[in-house]
């Protein structure tokens, strides 16, 4: 796992190796151990490219240092991530008569591209952003994996070409100047997040999940080589005998490959069921007790230690604790939006930083249960969603006029009933499906902000593009893994866990497991009102009931509570003093309507004031004006 940055400019000089050595640097985080750096110039002497890396060492500690070669230093690589299955790529390459002097994941990347050529990525398991060079052909490869677990930066200025595992990188350019993407912004106020494949910097864009970008001649070519299984309609072969028992063995192998490391690791452990399952399965390939760790809260409602310490006793783990209050998030926030590049989308990102910084005391690698409520079906949206024809034939005078009322006059423990009433109703799935995790309607966010939808496309920006033929579930799902995964949870579980030196490993993120799943009935999945019903099934064995029967709860953070209290201040002088940059984006009857009604208990905004408290507090920190 590490961090990696370069640029391909056309034009040469002592300063493109200093500003090599800055984009390493401040990236320093994600690879403590060591540094490598690559420069060379196209063969018609027009273009100068340079790499520079930053190592977190797992595998092959001694030898593992990028950027490397292939036999004849021709073709150079950088690469973060890991290659799950490079050893036997390895025996398959050295068979074919490649020589290798490493022990490294990453040399088999390289000789893999060399037997291959751009099909090479085709034979990769695993997480992974790379860049190639190969001076044969002066051509720049820049590849992410099929989900995006790892991040990749592109920007394109003034005919140069510059990329990075982070943002900030790319801003040390002096050929890079900054400015505010307005039209991100608007989406920003929706998603909770900035929809792939643009960020709130203008002219700087992210690699999508499952392409490659390929430099040739001056210029930029892009494409695709793998989708999410779910976004076909099924086969229509028969389902798989023995389906549970197979999922199973499919998990326990992702688990196992993820197991090999030549650093201490353990796992993050909730208590929920999906990193409940993985550490059952880890526990089953370690001869030692499985390092595990958990986080809980001041506030006993938000406290759920004792689920996680189940499991910790069940498999005799080596377990540890975290527990923190409002003034952790205070005090980490800004910081974190610094690591982010981006607003802190979730309240949770501070808890999985601290968490972070606390395994990294003793391991250097854990395993998480992410992707598991994307591929199995693990929200309650995923059971709403199911309703939406029925909802949608009752007459829309009786839905706006008596069911809407009804429910959006329930407490605020129906939350979920009232985020399902208002996205039922929704026919556009380019405003639904968002909604259903979102921080406020269209709507909502054209009567709060002054930033209008200056090109028409806004909502349809990101890809719906699933086959008509399928179900609502897969359709949805289709939208979690290409949107909600990869530009929300997946950012986020990378730079909380980076800004620690933190690798963190995903199993239910393996992509054959995800074609396995896919290929089976809506009801592997969500059978009535039950998600995830293929591994609730698959671990009946290995679980205790009550964690298999737990439902939904999210990594919840007191925000609610924090803002009519501790961090009431803080909120008013971040969105409401002089001092606030983003006051002109908002119509201020509006702004102050709404933080006026969370904070006297009449409505909960918590989802939309985090939004925009973070947005505020991103501006600050890159010191960015509207």
């Amino acid at each position: 796992m590490c961090g990696i940055a370069g640029f391909l400019i056309n034009s040469s000089g002592d300063d493109n190796t200093f500003i090599l050595k800055q984009m390493a640097d401040t990236i320093s985080h994600r690879g403590p151990d060591d540094e490598g750096f690559f420069e060379s110039v196209t063969q018609d002497q027009e273009y100068h490219v340079g790499f520079a890396h930053r190592r977190l060492s797992i595998i092959d500690l001694a030898s593992g240092h990028q950027p490397i070669g292939n036999e004849d230093g021709s073709i150079q690589i950088i690469f973060n991530g890991e290659i799950y299955n490079f050893q036997k790529l390895r025996n398959t390459l050295m068979n074919l008569g490649h020589q290798f002097v490493t022990n490294s994941d990453t040399e088999s990347i390289v000789h893999a591209y060399e037997e291959y050529g751009d099909r090479f990525v085709e034979h990769l398991d695993g997480m992974f952003a790379i860049a190639i060079w190969d001076g044969r052909l002066d051509k720049l490869l820049l590849v992410r994996d099929r989900f995006g677990q790892k991040p990749l930066f592109l920007c394109e200025a003034n005919g140069n070409l510059v990329f990075a595992s982070e943002v900030k990188s790319i801003l040390l350019c002096p050929w890079v100047k900054p400015s505010i993407n307005k039209q991100a912004i608007y989406q920003y106020l929706s998603y909770r997040y900035v929809p792939g494949p643009y960020t709130l910097f203008s002219g700087i864009y992210k690699l999508p999940p499952g392409s490659i970008a390929m430099w040739e001649n001056g210029t930029l070519t892009q494409q695709s080589y793998y989708s999410p299984p779910d976004r076909f309609a099924p086969s229509g072969k028969p389902v798989p005998f023995d389906s549970v028992n197979s999922f199973l063995k499919k998990l326990d192998q992702s688990v196992q490959m993820r197991m090999v490391s030549d650093v201490p690791f353990g796992a993050f452990l909730s208590g929920g069921i999906d990193s409940s399952a993985i550490v059952a399965l880890m526990s089953h390939h370690s001869n030692l007790p499985i390092k595990t760790f958990s986080i809980g809260f001041e506030e006993k409602a938000y406290n759920e230690l004792n689920h996680a310490r189940t499991i910790a006793k069940r498999f005799n783990t080596d377990h540890h604790e975290l527990i923190i209050s409002q003034k952790h998030l205070m005090d980490e926030l800004e910081k974190l939006t610094w690591f982010r590049d981006a607003p802190v989308t979730e309240p949770s990102d501070i808890p999985i930083f601290l968490l972070s910084k606390e395994a990294r005391k003793s391991v250097k690698m854990v395993l998480t249960g992410e992707g598991s409520d994307e591929f199995l079906g693990g929200y309650p949206k995923h059971v709403f969603e199911r309703y939406t024809r029925i909802y949608q034939t009752i007459p829309t005078i009786i839905r706006h006029n008596l069911i809407e009322p009804l429910v959006y006059a329930l407490p605020f423990r129906f939350r979920r009933a009232k985020t399902a009433i208002t996205n039922l109703g929704l026919e556009n799935t380019y405003r639904r499906f968002p909604g259903w995790f979102g921080a406020c309607s269209g709507d909502d966010r054209d009567n709060l902000t002054m930033i209008t939808d200056s090109n028409g496309k806004t909502d349809k920006e990101v890809q719906f593009n699933t086959d008509p033929q399928n179900s609502w579930l897969r359709q949805i799902l289709y939208f979690d893994q290409t949107s909600w995964l990869p530009d929300n949870l997946l950012e986020r579980g990378d730079r909380m866990t980076m800004a620690a030196s933190l690798e963190a490993r995903m199993p239910f993120m393996d992509h054959r497991l995800a074609e396995f799943v896919s290929a089976l009935p809506d009801h592997y999945r969500v059978t009535r009102h039950q998600t995830k019903w293929i591994l609730r099934k698959a671990m009946e064995k290995k679980l205790p009931k009550k964690i298999l029967q737990r439902p939904k709860i999210g990594f919840r953070v007191p925000v609610n509570q924090w803002f009519q209290g501790a961090m009431k201040e803080y909120l008013f002088d971040h969105l409401m003093s002089k001092k606030s940059l983003t006051k002109e984006y908002f119509r201020p009857t509006a702004l102050n309507k709404l933080i006026d009604e969370h904070v006297r208990g009449r409505q909960n905004h918590e989802k939309l004031l985090w939004t925009l408290l973070t947005l505020e507090i991103w501006h600050r920190r890159f010191k960015i004006h509207p």
